[in-house]
């Protein structure tokens, strides 16, 4: 019975990692690309069993989804599997739709929040601060340090669901650690963009109260300053969180900001 190699094994996570979504669609999601990837390591292990590939590239054709780089241990565990089954384990076939469905929910809630969530959101901040500094090379280091990232922790993922298995995977999710690290990455992400709101979100009163004798009272510097230096752009930030979680899009809130700044400068409210 042929066994798989290392390079079997690396070749099925590449494949899974360049083409988890190449073949997206409403019907399956990810279920084409998954079955693509598996496709050249299930020729190996089935070599002599026609009909026992074809059961296994119908079962892999399911309807797949969820974060492509935390759910390539899924893509591991599954092939590691399909190994055992061909080499004539006791494994009920269908114990690998079961894991699949089971599975890929909470690591999509991990891939999603960590992930797609915070670390490239965060990387993508850095690369626009470096760019607005006038760093040219921001957009490859960028795009370089993304894919350095992505590779090292789906190959990573891969590995922990082929070498593992079952028992690592669901140790891993009911440990704490993913909590603390999801945790951790948010209270970074708000610390960061806290100080992105100081730097970068700009709002100035613009309102000057003339006084007795010549003297002028400059309500931005003289009060806001005062109480709070930042407090207006703060407060224009919040108020945007506010709409947000009331249910408005993006969209709206954009028009909302560009109607209320061209009216409050036009009436000499904002500077």
């Amino acid at each position: 019975m042929a066994k798989l190699t290392k390079k079997d094994a690396i070749r099925t996570w590449f494949t899974w990692f360049m083409c988890a979504q190449a073949a997206y669609n409403y019907e399956r999601m990810q279920g084409l690309g998954f079955l693509h990837a598996m496709c050249p390591s299930l020729a190996k292990l089935y070599k002599e069993n026609e009909e026992g590939r074809k059961a296994a590239m119908e079962r892999h054709l399911d309807f797949f989804n969820t974060e492509p780089f935390t759910g390539a241990s899924i893509v591991g565990l599954s092939l590691a599997m399909e190994e055992e089954i061909s080499e004539g384990k006791d494994i009920d076939p269908d114990a690998i739709r079961s894991l699949k469905t089971g599975m890929m929910g909470p690591l999509a809630g991990i891939g999603d929040s960590v992930v797609q969530g915070v670390v490239i959101p965060l990387l993508l901040i850095f690369a626009i601060n470096f760019a607005m500094q006038g760093v040219v090379a921001a957009p490859v280091i960028y795009m370089l340090v993304t894919l350095v990232m992505t590779v090292g922790y789906s190959y990573s993922m891969f590995m922990l669901g082929y070498k593992k298995g079952h028992d690592a995977i669901l140790n891993m999710l009911e440990s704490g650690v993913i909590d603390k690290v999801i945790n951790g990455a948010s209270m970074l992400g708000c610390m960061v963009l806290g100080a992105l709101v100081c730097n970068y979100v700009s709002l100035n009163c613009g309102i000057v109260i003339e006084q007795a004798n010549g003297v002028y009272f400059n309500l931005q510097e003289s009060l806001f300053d005062a109480i709070l230096p930042g407090m207006l752009p703060l407060l224009l930030t919040m108020g945007c969180l506010w709409l947000l979680k009331k249910g408005k899009s993006t969209v709206w809130v954009l028009v909302f900001i560009i109607v209320l700044g061209a009216a409050g400068s036009a009436l000499g409210i904002f500077a």
